[in-house]
């Protein structure tokens, strides 16, 4: 199996190390295998990849589109390392307004599958990072909403205590004002 799947502590959270292949020329690995992350349960179908780039100390999020254009994304570092988090925003679930966060690093071949129905966000630890995450629908901007980094309600364990932030992203709404129509029975 090229992949290993490791759910996190919200178990519709998962972490995905890639195996590596290394010889004298450098290293190959598969980021995606459409039978694999079916086994798993995991969406196949990515109609978009986004990449950004930033430096350390920036934090983008915390992001997600509501329905009918919620996301589901595979995010993966191709430089660099980042702290990952995901939010559960689903009403009604038990895991409702709690995060999960880990670092991921390219150097690690790892990727963190964060479903429909949660926010998310990242801080880069390098000195800059690449990152990749293929989306389960395409970006649609009248669905696009956020969430505060910052949220006293979330109290994530951040990496650093003044980011490198977007405007749009210093001014997103907290979770409790935040326009949200996900519910747990919805997309589980």
């Amino acid at each position: 199996m090229p992949f290993e799947f490791h759910r996190q502590n919200i178990s519709d959270v998962v972490l995905i190390r890639a195996k590596t292949f290394d010889d004298s020329r450098g290293s190959f690995w598969e980021s995606f295998r459409q039978s694999a992350f079916e086994t798993h349960g995991l969406p196949c179908r990515y109609p978009q990849d986004n990449i950004s780039y930033s430096t350390c100390g920036v934090l983008r999020g915390l992001h997600y589109q509501k329905h009918p254009k919620a996301q589901a994304k595979l995010v993966m570092p191709v430089q660099g390392e980042i702290f990952d988090v995901a939010v559960d925003i689903r009403r009604g679930s038990p895991t409702y307004a709690q995060w999960t966060g880990i670092n991921l690093a390219a150097d690690r071949h790892e990727m963190l599958y964060v479903p429909e129905g949660f926010a998310h966000g990242f801080c880069v630890l390098s000195q800059r990072a690449t990152v990749l995450y293929k989306v389960s629908a395409e970006y649609a901007p009248d669905c696009e909403r956020g969430i505060r980094w910052n949220d006293p309600e979330l109290a994530i364990t951040w990496p650093c205590d003044s980011p490198t932030l977007s405007p749009r992203d210093a001014q997103l709404p907290l979770l409790k004002d935040a326009e949200n129509n996900f519910s747990y029975n919805q997309v589980s």
